[in-house]
């Protein structure tokens, strides 16, 4: 809990930073008190950038579960009101103080089209939104805003995990939990396009099998109880388990992929859509079949290993321009229908990506 404290306190500070300097307004989805509808109006943001900032004009912006989460104070970082939530965008630079320091990078300059991975700042529910440049990448020619906004975080946190960390391999078997999710779908898509093994995808509903199946998985069925997951995945691999799990869900789904796993095989853990953080009794460790429990975080590389964290987001843009991989955006919806989208997520409405158009 001190880890969270830190980073709310640290937002926080940043954001009253930002009420204390010159400001300016631009339109956006403002939430004014937790639990309630975000307002559409004038909101001021500040008009001079500071060093290592740019100003975007926002053409896109997805609907992250975490900004559902936030604005219905559930979650651990708690800003202060009231605020924009968003942080996944797609937009054109318009004001730059980049300094463009880093040799192995191109220049990101005023007109470039960028992708952009606010979670420090947020404020992507709007017209026009202030950012790092550390977390600003160049989205290539051949894609669109609405491409380049709905594949950078899930996609990256999926690249990191089953390439960097759990060392997937071609014929490898995976289990994927919330697989109908935006970050399941990236990790079928990701396992079985880009590394290119076999993936069984579990789903809350049977309607959205079809699906993750069409984005590559060999196998998809509804999750109807922990104990049939366990009993679905054993019969479909003739009782050896998987290589790897990438779980998203956590609770007692956790619990029960746990039994999936096989002798020396991995667990990656990259969130927690159930919202009930699992506990795990270090004893179960030496029970168990030897395997590797792993954390997944794409914003904890943004702190430790930013060269990481910035590659691997690059790396999803390079394999989506090239065709390997292609994000599903389920629905478009325009700024002022954003209580809308943000609804998807307490109906368990949502498969893939939700969006917010901006702007044209």
């Amino acid at each position: 809990m001190k880890f969270f404290s830190r980073i709310s306190h640290k937002f926080c500070v940043c954001q009253e930073v930002i009420r204390n300097t010159c400001l300016k307004s631009t339109r956006a989805a403002v939430l004014k008190a937790v639990n309630e509808p975000l307002a559409i109006e004038n909101f001021e943001i500040p008009d001079k950038l500071k060093e290592g900032q740019l100003r975007i004009a926002v053409k896109y912006c997805a609907v992250n579960n975490s900004d559902a989460l936030m604005c219905s104070g559930l979650s651990e970082i708690k800003p202060t009101l009231p605020f924009v939530p968003g942080f996944e965008l797609a937009g054109e630079v318009i004001e730059s103080r980049a300094t463009n320091s880093n040799e192995e990078e191109e220049d990101i300059t005023v007109g470039d089209r960028v992708l952009v991975l606010n979670k420090e700042i947020l404020g992507g529910f709007a017209e026009e939104c202030i950012v790092d440049e550390k977390d600003v990448f160049s989205i290539p020619s051949e894609l669109s805003y609405e491409s380049a906004a709905s594949i950078g975080d899930s996609y990256a946190t999926a690249l990191l995990g089953l390439s960097r960390r759990a060392n997937l391999k071609k014929d490898n078997t995976v289990l994927v939990t919330a697989a109908a999710g935006g970050l399941g779908l990236a990790a079928v898509d990701i396992a079985a396009n880009m590394c290119k093994a076999k993936v069984i995808g579990a789903c809350r509903l049977e309607k959205n099998t079809s699906l993750v199946r069409e984005k590559g998985a060999f196998m998809s069925f509804e999750i109807k109880n922990p104990e049939n997951l366990c009993k679905r995945v054993l019969k479909e691999t003739e009782g050896k388990g998987v290589d790897v799990v990438f779980d998203a869900v956590g609770g007692e789904i956790f619990q029960s992929a746990l039994d999936c796993v096989n002798h020396e095989g991995k667990v990656l853990v990259a969130g927690f859509a159930s919202r009930q953080i699992p506990e795990l009794n270090i004893n179960e460790l030496l029970r168990r079949p030897s395997f590797s429990l792993i954390g997944v975080s794409l914003n904890n590389y943004r702190t430790h290993s930013v060269k990481v964290y910035r590659q691997s987001v690059k790396d999803v843009l390079t394999m989506c321009k090239m065709g390997m991989i292609s994000p599903d955006v389920s629905e478009t919806l325009n700024l002022d229908r954003v209580n809308e989208a943000l609804e998807h997520f307490a109906t368990d409405k949502t498969s893939g990506k939700i969006l917010l158009k901006v702007a044209d």
